[in-house]
């Protein structure tokens, strides 16, 4: 999706801010709440975008909808109810840190399921880097 500027992904270079509703994590969210640490990475944007996507891969009912220059964008679904969540990513190659947001489409609370989902693919993300890093 190209913005006014010309570039890919979101505009600004900012994921958007989660709702009032406690169904949202990002590492770009006002509310502290609903923040987590982006991922600190080393090496290239190309190397860095398949570690990501391959630590996406490994979660159930992640499919990858997008991919722009630095900026994927993900849908879950839920197992039972197949409730649709969206999982971006922002990859800062000049910051070496990788922003995300995974939101509810619907409903009010998730039970904490984005942020358990987040963890998880932090916590593959970073595994695969030292293991091949």
């Amino acid at each position: 999706m190209p913005s006014e500027s010309g570039k890919t992904g979101p505009p600004d270079g900012r994921l958007a801010d989660c709702p009032d509703s406690p169904n949202c994590v990002c590492t770009q969210a006002n509310a502290e709440s609903r923040r987590m640490a982006p991922l600190p990475f080393s090496g290239s944007l190309e190397e860095t975008r398949k570690r990501l996507k391959q630590a996406c891969h490994s979660i159930a009912r992640l499919r990858l909808i997008s991919e722009q220059d630095g900026y994927l964008h993900y849908e879950a679904r839920s197992r039972f109810l197949g409730f649709v969540d969206d999982v971006e990513f922002l990859i800062d190659a000049e910051a070496g840190l990788i922003h995300f947001r995974s939101a509810s489409r619907t409903g009010y609370s998730d039970l904490g399921a984005n942020r358990t989902r987040m963890e998880a693919i932090g916590k593959e993300f970073k595994s695969s880097y030292t293991s091949h890093g």
